[in-house]
């Protein structure tokens, strides 16, 4: 496919910071980021990079699915560079800069199976409509001590106190202070990269904190969120500290999660489509909740990724259990804040850190969008606790049963196309197959002991 003209402040950007190298990053299916580097001159030139079109849909354990999720002759897609993305990498000294890339297939479309493309695709749906999604992620993650093992429980770290926390630290500025170190380098990681954070917190479990990322447009969120944990992982063994975005790291502790603040905007005025003139919630506002409602039990895997995801799903932890919806109430699924009309919003809880930002975002707007375009109607609001409730939506509490539910409903493929479903789901099962080949420490404790 031919390639784009490089626009003219990428050379003057790698001559004026003497980058020698510019890491070429591709989200995989989980949000990891894989490539290419390139040396300075030939990414300022423009020159073509490929990778193997089933770099796209690399899992976790290192396999591939079967050939025919990727294409038969093991074919290559080009890596296009997102030009606006050119940030300086804060931990290379200097040295490097990174670029976050599409895959487009070798007639120059999007490559299907590629997470980025799959949000870029639902953004294109609403753009036709001269519609806006704004989206706020927050993002939990755990602060622990190096694993080299395993098979050993992660424990948090010995802090400068010397001791480890124990947690019951909510909101505590001590048990910030604790790592000041890691806090001003990645402060100043946030800065190099452009990543747009508001507020940083100590979170229920210990050593567990949350960064709330600044309302803006869904692709530049989803990037600023790839990046981010790419910046935690990298200046946490900086300074000794293993950053972990799993759901449920630490059993008995809470879980990780990384809720989706939404809403809608009309990107001339600005104005919030999700309310009224007179300041009421809109029609539009209930069908968005509805798509939620409807589409998100099909789509959990795009939210809960792996098997461990699923552990976070329990009740009076502050995880959702189902997909009611109410005011103010973080007993449910789907939180609507309290706001003033220019700030109306819903709040998806249901995606954990773990989650790929592209898949999560993707599956959250392509559900409000399917609500919207069948004019679905929500149930109603929930007050009170809900989580031993009746659900207004039952969902699936393991990989397997949402892998089976996600493979049973026309949703997802009506929303993504057969291509990226089947490669997903063809993924996740290889990933899957491999944790159930494993015996646990579960199994030993008590099966091992009985007749």
């Amino acid at each position: 496919m031919k390639q784009s003209s490089v626009p003219g402040h990428v050379a003057a950007f790698l001559e004026k910071h003497r980058v020698r190298e510019v890491e070429c990053l591709l989200p995989d299916l989980n949000g990891y980021p894989r490539g290419k580097v390139l040396p300075a001159a030939a990414f300022a030139a423009g020159q073509e990079l490929r990778v193997a079109r089933a770099v796209a849909i690399h899992t976790v354990v290192g396999d591939f699915p079967d050939y025919r999720f990727y294409g038969e002759r093991d074919p290559d897609m080009v890596l296009v560079p997102d030009y606006e993305s050119l940030r300086l990498v804060p931990w290379s000294g200097g040295r490097r800069a990174l670029a976050i890339h599409d895959g487009r297939d070798l007639d120059g479309a999007l490559t299907p199976i590629a997470s980025r493309s799959v949000l870029k695709t639902v953004l294109e749906r609403y753009a036709e409509r001269g519609w806006q999604p704004i989206v706020a992620p927050e993002l939990e993650f755990y602060l622990l001590a190096p694993n080299p093992d395993p098979n050993l429980p992660l424990t948090p770290p010995v802090a400068r106190c010397g001791r480890a926390e124990i947690g019951h630290s909510a909101f505590s500025f001590g048990a910030l202070n604790e790592f000041s170190a890691f806090f001003d380098d990645l402060h100043h990681a946030l800065e190099t990269l452009d990543i747009r954070g508001d507020t940083f917190v100590h979170e229920l479990g210990p050593s567990q904190f949350e960064i709330n990322l600044k309302h803006d447009d869904a692709l530049e969120l989803a990037d600023q969120t790839f990046l981010f944990k790419y910046a935690l992982r990298e200046v946490g063994l900086k300074h000794g500290l293993y950053v972990v975005c799993m759901a449920k790291p630490i059993a008995g502790a809470p879980g990780s999660s990384m809720h989706i603040h939404q809403s809608l905007v009309e990107p001339r005025s600005g104005r919030n489509l999700f309310s009224q003139a007179d300041g009421d919630a809109s029609p539009l506002f209930g069908h968005y909740i509805a798509g939620l409602q409807a589409c998100l039990p099909s789509l959990m895997p795009l939210m809960a990724p792996y098997v461990n995801s699923y552990r976070r799903f329990t009740k009076n932890m502050a995880a959702p259990v189902n997909l009611s919806w109410g005011l103010d109430n973080r007993s449910v699924g789907l939180r609507v804040p309290l706001s003033g009309p220019d700030a109306r919003r819903v709040e998806n809880r249901l995606p954990g850190c773990d989650a790929n930002p592209y898949l999560a975002l993707a599956a959250s707007l392509a559900s409000g969008l399917y609500g919207i375009e069948q004019e679905l109607e929500p149930t109603p609001a929930s007050e009170g606790n809900v989580f031993y409730g009746q659900e207004s939506v039952a969902l699936p509490r393991s990989l397997d049963a949402a892998l089976e539910r996600m493979a049973s409903s026309e949703i997802p493929r009506r929303l993504f196309g057969d291509e990226f479903v089947a490669a997903f789901i063809a993924a996740k099962e290889v990933e899957l197959e491999s944790f159930l080949a494993e015996v646990t420490p579960w199994e030993r404790r008590y099966l091992a002991t009985q007749a």
